[in-house]
């Protein structure tokens, strides 16, 4: 059952991966990159419970705030003007 849940969540991140990629907007791309920072947290907090290693859950939990302050950073540049000012 962990398993699919792990595949579910790699499909999950690869679609996301494709419309981070090719996404209409800047702000649909940086949706698309807060996705991927949250489903890899989920993909190695399931990936810890199956392998019993709570080693993992350290690391999920520093890149969930990695995660946050890069989309913080790139919203704020994005808002300001980016490289066009």
């Amino acid at each position: 059952m962990i398993m699919t849940t792990i595949y579910v969540i790699i499909i999950a991140i690869f679609l996301l991966a494709l419309k981070a990629a090719f996404g209409p907007t800047v702000w649909d791309r940086l949706l698309a990159l807060n996705l991927i920072s949250a489903k890899t947290v989920m993909l190695l907090t399931a990936y810890s419970v199956y392998t019993h290693d709570s080693r993992l859950l350290d690391i999920s939990m520093s890149y969930v705030i990695v995660g946050f302050l890069g989309v913080a950073l790139l919203s704020s540049f994005i808002l300001r003007g980016g490289r066009q000012k």
